[in-house]
């Protein structure tokens, strides 16, 4: 009777094994639909796109974590480390200089927004108003310079070198200054918000994403704004060869879709505008 007992147990023991190995396999093949995708992003207002994106991904099979950074150093150290899958932070002729100093070799997998860069003052409602010798702020990225200088230049308060690519221009290519306005790039883009409520400065040239993560809105705050057709779109940046990864084309894809294009113009009002290139 024991005997018969024990072969009873034995069995009922090896058909739940059974059973729990059949709810493992099935997991898992659960589990290998999915495909996790890491992104690296600014806070604001990459990271918000980017979580108005999750659920939309996720119904396409792709699990999207998303990273943030403050800074402009750390998303291109964790992409070339393979922390990341991609990043969402900079733009295009940034990119450009950080292949060069580095030599990371990543490409753009598809540009997504423009944010057109700002000029913000306490003292003046007009960049005609700053005075001879005004004091501007800008930031020490000197991949942002060329930007910011041909603001100033298409406003008509200087003039750089005739003949040189604008999106590389450096504070020493400025040949006319009437004004004689004083240069200040020795501050990190994401303290320039800080400076100019405190009203250092006569002007401070402001990065959108740090403006409006800051409270500020670009449209409104701004004495002067970066025209939407710059060349400085913000693209998902990845390692060369990933571009054509079919999780990478789909983030792209979703990022482009009307629903996501839509959000932006809803939520930033023009301080961010998409592109679908």
């Amino acid at each position: 009777m024991k005997k018969w007992l024990t072969l009873i147990l034995s069995a009922a023991l090896v058909l739940a094994l059974a059973a729990c190995g059949k709810s493992t396999d099935k997991s898992e093949s659960t589990d290998s639909k999915t495909t996790k995708l890491v992104v690296g992003a600014s806070t604001v207002p990459h990271a918000e796109i980017l979580e108005q994106a999750k659920p939309i991904l996720k119904k396409k099979g792709i699990d999207l974590e998303i990273k943030t950074f403050t800074d402009y150093i750390l998303p291109n150290k964790a992409l070339a480390s393979k922390e990341l899958d991609a990043n969402y932070f900079q733009h295009i002729p940034y990119l450009n200089s950080q292949n060069k100093e580095f030599g990371y070799g990543f490409v753009n997998a598809g540009g997504i927004h423009i944010e057109p860069i700002g000029v913000y003052s306490k003292k003046y409602k007009n960049l005609k108003d700053l005075p001879t010798g005004a004091h501007l702020i800008m930031s020490n990225s000197v991949a942002d310079h060329g930007r910011l200088l041909s603001l100033l230049e298409a406003q008509g308060l200087i003039k750089l070198k005739s003949g040189i690519d604008k999106t590389k221009a450096e504070i020493k290519d400025v040949v006319e200054n009437p004004k004689k306005l004083v240069f200040d790039a020795n501050y990190e883009a994401k303290l320039l918000p800080q400076i100019y409520k405190n009203g250092e400065g006569d002007a401070v040239l402001i990065n959108s994403n740090y403006a409006i993560e800051a409270g500020l809105n670009p449209m409104k705050d701004a004495i002067a704004l970066e025209d939407k057709n710059s060349p400085y779109v913000n693209v998902i940046a990845v390692r060369k060869g990933d571009e054509n990864k079919p999780a990478i084309k789909t983030l792209v894809e979703v990022l482009h879709s009307k629903e996501i294009q839509d959000f932006i113009i809803k939520k930033y009002k023009g301080a961010v505008v998409p592109v679908s290139q």
